[in-house]
C-alpha cells in the first residue's frame, strides 16, 4: 500500500481550507483517510502561526513508515525545518515569453537612444 501525505479540500467555493493528511495513494482527493494530521489555511497571511498546523510527531511517524508527501507538503515541511531543502530545477521559468522578450528590446532600445543623443 502506498502511503501519501497530502492536503485534502474542504471550505466552500472560493474560501478553501484544507486539512492535512495521511492516506492510501489510491483514494480519492477528499476521500477517506487514516489520520488527519493538520490544517492549512491558505487565506492568511503567510507570516501568520494559523496559515500551517501540523502534529510534527505524527508527520514524523509516517514519513518514517514509508509514506511520501506530495510537493507542496514537502515545501511546508521544508519551511518548518522537518525536511531538508530539495534542489528545484525549472531553467524555463525564468525565461520570458516571446512577446515579452519583443517588448523588452524595444524597451531597450528607446533607452539607448536618448543616451546616444545626449553623447554626440
Amino acid at each position: 500500500m502506498s502511503m501519501k501525505i497530502r492536503l485534502a479540500r474542504g471550505g466552500s467555493k472560493k474560501r478553501p481550507f484544507y486539512s492535512i493528511v495521511a492516506t492510501d495513494s489510491r483514494n480519492p482527493r477528499d476521500g477517506r483517510f487514516l489520520e488527519k494530521l493538520g490544517t492549512y489555511n491558505p487565506l492568511l497571511a503567510k507570516d501568520s502561526e494559523e496559515r500551517v498546523k501540523m502534529n510534527m510527531e505524527r508527520v514524523q511517524y509516517w514519513l518514517s513508515q514509508g509514506a511520501q508527501p506530495t510537493d507542496r507538503i514537502a515545501r511546508m515541511l521544508e519551511a518548518a525545518g522537518a525536511m531538508p531543502k530539495k534542489a528545484r530545477l525549472n531553467p524555463k521559468s525564468a525565461v520570458p515569453g516571446k512577446r515579452m522578450a519583443e517588448l523588452a528590446a524595444k524597451k531597450a532600445a528607446r533607452a539607448a537612444a536618448p543616451a546616444e543623443a545626449a553623447a554626440e
